[in-house]
């Protein structure tokens, strides 16, 4: 094939690309850009304004909550420099589940700076053994690839990252290995209880993507709404997104910045339980919808 013709095949794939559903989400993401900023005490964001990441400094190394989408890596670079911490100090990476648009850093940041990653044992298991369920192959890039994780991540571990412990439940339903984590913020004296939950779409609860992956019973979706309920009672009064949807998170940065100076609009106790209570209407509405059967 000649110079020429290979540009043009590459020229129709990008084409085909903008034309895709996920297309625009992959095409010029700079777009996405948030500057970082401090939610509260030690836990920072620094992802961009539809795939959240979170940085946690432990005081002994940095530790981030996903690792952004595929594609994304040197705006997470970025992010972390701007927020004043140097990304060869993230000693460890927590991902929420196996997807792609979660997972675009982790490679990098193992190569380059020797960071620890963990992920929930079924979506390693996954990576193993049905790794197109990652979705991987839609990244649009041959270069990204999935990763052995470090550590996976098992239903109650309770790990210590420098100052800071967390507690983790497996909650599969999104992914069979979406895992929920809870740990203390602080700030001066104030320590407050943080709450991560790690998928709620339900894009992977339709029909025919339930059949292709062997569940023609649609069993997942009461799995994800025992997940729910597992969690659902937790004491969290810091909601951290998995996605910017979630919580807000864009919504409260704004009401941040029109008063610096007041109470932080990220704490509130009764947003864990109205959001889980809210996903589990909808899903009991999904599931009764004929349409969906």
């Amino acid at each position: 094939m000649t110079m020429q013709a290979n540009y043009e095949a590459y020229a129709a794939r990008r084409k085909a690309m903008e034309g895709t559903h996920f297309g625009p989400l992959w095409l010029n993401q700079e777009q996405r850009y948030v500057h970082p900023f401090r939610i509260f005490g030690n836990v920072w964001y620094v992802g961009d304004s539809w795939v959240c990441v979170h940085l946690i400094d432990t005081g002994d190394g940095l530790l981030l909550i996903d690792s952004g989408n595929c594609g994304a890596t040197a705006m997470l670079i970025q992010a972390i420099w701007e927020a004043g911490f140097n990304p060869a100090d993230v000693k460890w990476i927590i991902h929420s589940h196996g997807h792609l648009d979660h997972i675009g850093g982790a490679v990098f940041f193992k190569r380059m700076f020797g960071t620890k990653l963990y992920l929930g044992e079924p979506d390693a298991r996954m990576f193993r053994e049905k790794p197109w369920i990652s979705a991987i192959q839609d990244a649009y890039n041959d270069g990204d690839a999935l990763f052995e994780p470090d550590y996976e991540i098992k239903e109650g571990d309770v790990l210590t990252f420098g100052n800071t412990t967390m507690t983790f439940y497996l909650v599969p339903g999104h992914t069979d290995g979406c895992i929920a984590a809870f740990f203390d913020a602080h700030e001066g004296d104030k320590t407050v209880r943080c709450g991560y939950y790690g998928g709620f779409g339900f894009n992977t609860l339709q029909k025919d993507y339930l059949i292709e992956i062997g569940d023609p019973e649609y069993k997942t979706r009461q799995v994800y709404l025992n997940s729910l309920a597992k969690v659902r009672d937790q004491k969290v009064e810091l909601f951290l997104g998995n996605h910017c949807i979630n919580n807000d998170t864009l919504g409260r940065r704004q009401k941040q910045l029109e008063n610096p100076d007041g109470p932080t609009p990220f704490l509130d106790d009764q947003l864990w339980k109205n959001y889980l209570d809210m996903k589990r209407d909808d899903l009991l509405k999904f599931m009764a919808d004929p349409k969906n059967s």
